[in-house]
């Protein structure tokens, strides 16, 4: 197992799959998950790309630390992450928390993305959705993680989906059930808490960005992610009919398919603007 401590020594998991020396991803989850929530991603990009997933502070292995937390802090774990991985950029996904922080990172450290995709998130806070999370966090605290999860599962998973996914509950953002109270509750105050300043400098952002959303997400509407794609001036919208906010379990053939799509455009515009400019450097030197 891999690990790396943060600024603040909080100790980080990660674990690095794929192809070694492929073009880099690094994947971001939500609330409440850990990487294996980008299991069906990892697996399916592994010919092609070299996955980097880590488990933000407070789920999965990495540290559960009492107190409070910040998406900036975790946004900033996360470019840890990638040093200690000798990675210098990456094609950044991130879903619901985690395309939070992925905004953060691609404002914050702009020189560290080759790409960025937005998957079932929101760039604003809308009052009711505050209201939502901080009963999950009350519930979590007052009665235990599998009560919250139970009260969240009807906003993770299409009504269509539920039995189905049932077994893999355990992948989706807030039903994640390993994850000690106070630990959920740290992540929901941190997205309570963001500085959402930051969400005025999206239009600065200029590589390619896919945002994506299924029509059936009540927790990340539609409307949030048109709202991203039209401050990113070079975000392009794809909707998955059907599909929740767990879309990338739920819908995992679809959400991949757009995904990797993507990527593939993504990658082929990243080494061209690579040989521009060593182009240019040549001229210089000449």
């Amino acid at each position: 197992m891999t690990y790396v401590r943060a600024t603040d020594g909080v100790r980080i998991h990660y674990q690095v799959t794929g192809r070694p020396g492929a073009p880099p991803i690094l994947f971001v989850q939500g609330l409440g998950a850990n990487k294996h929530g980008w299991d069906l991603q990892r697996l399916a990009s592994a010919p092609w790309y070299q996955a980097v997933a880590l488990d933000n502070r407070g789920a999965g292995r990495s540290d559960k630390p009492h107190g409070e937390s910040s998406l900036e802090q975790m946004a900033c774990d996360a470019i840890t992450v990638l040093d200690h991985a000798g990675v210098e950029t990456a094609h950044v996904v991130g879903a619901s928390m985690g395309g939070a922080i992925s905004q953060i990172i691609a404002v914050k450290y702009p020189e560290r993305v080759r790409s960025l995709t937005l998957a079932c998130t929101a760039g604003q806070h809308h009052p009711w959705r505050n209201d939502l999370l901080s009963s999950w966090r009350d519930t979590a605290l007052t009665h235990g993680i599998g009560s919250m999860s139970q009260e969240a599962a009807r906003w993770v998973i299409g009504p269509r989906s539920f039995r189905r996914l049932l077994p893999a509950m355990s992948w989706l953002g807030p039903l994640a059930l390993g994850q000690p109270s106070h630990a959920f509750a740290a992540q929901v105050d941190a997205i309570l808490h963001v500085d959402v300043s930051y969400a005025h400098e999206l239009e600065n952002i200029t590589v390619p960005t896919l945002v994506v959303v299924g029509n059936q997400d009540i927790l990340t509407p539609r409307g949030d992610s048109e709202e991203l794609a039209e401050r990113i001036p070079t975000a392009e919208l794809a909707v998955i009919s059907g599909a929740a906010h767990g879309l990338m379990v739920e819908h995992a053939g679809s959400f991949n398919r757009v995904l990797f799509e993507f990527l593939k455009r993504a990658e082929t515009a990243y080494q061209e603007r690579l040989s521009q400019v060593e182009l240019s450097v040549e001229s210089a030197a000449s």
